[in-house]
């Protein structure tokens, strides 16, 4: 459908730059963030990207936030999509990507690439969600919205890896060094990348 990039950020090659350069290479790429939605509960946790991305308040970031609000700047054509879709998928379980809509506080349309994980308890129903989202909008071409579930496949080492990333940037705190923080960054990037390559679309 769209055309694939060559031009993606090797953050390995990048650990040894600068913090400032590294922000920039982010920035001028695509926002990573990441959420924690609690199912039972229905609160969800984003960080600043997440929150910036899917509610357009990026100080909405670290705190619970329930119901419309958690996606209030969705596109309008992709918010009942999204609902319905996201919903199915949660009841599966294991792994999931969506593609859709949001729109900016400057009334630009960009594209997301949601890649998260379902969890379920003993009796089969999902309790909690996690996951990163990266914006992809220089990526996605003429592509269609999309919501991918898959639970019953063997687990590839990107989600494993992108598991223990999220793991690793929500254990990093502001007192972490600004350079390891952006690496991280980089890194869920870099993997939501790869995970969106792979997902046959890009």
């Amino acid at each position: 459908m769209g055309q694939q990039s060559s031009d993606f950020v090797n953050a390995i090659d990048s650990f040894s730059e600068p913090v400032d350069r590294l922000r920039a290479a982010l920035d001028a790429s695509c926002v990573v963030g990441t959420w924690d939605w609690d199912i039972t509960r229905g609160g969800m946790i984003y960080d600043a990207g997440a929150a910036k991305l899917l509610t357009g308040d990026a100080t909405l970031a670290d705190r619970e936030i329930y119901g419309m609000d958690t996606i209030s700047a969705v596109h309008p054509a992709d918010y009942e999509w999204l609902i319905e879709h996201v919903g199915r998928a949660v009841r599966v379980g294991g792994l999931m990507l969506a593609e859709y809509r949001v729109i900016t506080e400057d009334s630009t349309v960009r594209w997301l690439l949601s890649r998260g994980r379902t969890y379920q308890d003993a009796a089969g129903h999902p309790i909690r969600s996690r996951g990163i989202i990266i914006d992809i909008t220089e990526m996605h071409g003429t592509g269609e919205r999309y919501v991918v579930t898959n639970p019953m496949t063997l687990e590839d080492p990107l989600d494993r890896a992108a598991d223990m990333a999220i793991t690793l940037k929500k254990t990093l705190t502001e007192v972490a060094p600004a350079e390891v923080r952006a690496s991280v960054d980089l890194l869920l990037l870099s993997l939501g990348r790869a995970i969106a390559r792979g997902s046959g679309r890009h």
